[in-house]
């Protein structure tokens, strides 16, 4: 796997994630909008999935489309939620003004496990994003003034320690395979996505695929998710970590290296 972070210039944070020949780019976009009405004291986040006719046939016409609406509804229940993002950091004023942050997930190559890389890509984005500080004043009128902080190291950071990874399990037979190709994904029925945290927490399982999976071998593919997922965590975090301290001496490859 290989990932690179602060890839694309006009993005609050951005990554990119080349996970054998599956290549995603994410960028992420932090702008100012209102709270929703159940949770006024948090931000939240949006997903918008691009699948690039390039990264395969399949996505050509609609099939890109549903698949792209069905990966963002999946990444929605994912990271969407106060367990994996501290969405209560998002508030600036309770009710009224809060952070959005607009995901976008470009597929640029496709060659299976969609699903794992996209989550990788996110938390090392989420891991860049660099959200600039806010200060509220009162106006004459007694309304209230937002002023953004001009300089860039004046930001706040969002704590991804608790942003899970998503492992894919796809049945082939009586086994379970992790990291799939897509020849291996032809040969499987079911699949089980499940977003593991660092601790091991189960977020998010899902099945997808036409076939049947019995109660006995979820329960493995579960077991074989949550330490696989766990073990992606630690080395992850060391390696952003690690070429964040590297600054502006860091060998920038972009995205199209």
């Amino acid at each position: 796997m290989e990932i690179e972070t602060d890839v694309v210039s006009n993005t609050d944070g951005s990554a990119k994630v080349t996970l054998g020949h599956t290549a995603v780019l994410v960028g992420i976009k932090a702008d100012i909008g209102k709270p929703r009405p159940m949770v006024p004291n948090e931000g939240y986040l949006e997903f918008f999935v691009d699948c690039s006719a390039n990264a395969t046939p399949e996505f050509e016409g609609r099939g890109g489309e549903e698949l792209g609406t069905e990966l963002s509804n999946t990444l929605y229940k994912v990271f969407n939620n106060k367990h994996s993002v501290d969405l209560k950091g998002l508030c600036i004023s309770a009710g009224e003004h809060c952070w959005v942050l607009y995901v976008d997930v470009l597929l640029l190559q496709c060659d299976g496990n969609l699903y794992d890389a996209i989550s990788v890509a996110i938390k090392a984005a989420l891991f860049n994003t660099k959200i600039p500080r806010v200060h509220i004043s009162a106006d004459e009128e007694g309304g209230k003034e937002i002023e953004l902080s001009d300089d860039p190291y004046d930001c706040m950071r969002l704590n991804v320690e608790n942003v899970p990874c998503i492992v894919t399990l796809c049945k082939v037979g009586h086994r379970h395979v992790v990291d799939a190709t897509l020849q291996e994904k032809a040969c499987s029925v079911a699949s089980l996505i499940i977003s593991v945290t660092h601790k091991g927490t189960v977020t998010c399982t899902r099945k997808v695929g036409g076939g049947s999976l019995d109660p006995e071998s979820i329960f493995e593919m579960t077991k074989a998710g949550k330490r696989v997922g766990k073990a992606l965590h630690a080395p992850l975090m060391k390696l952003l970590q690690q070429e964040e301290s590297l600054g502006k001496t860091r060998q920038k490859v972009g995205f199209l290296g």
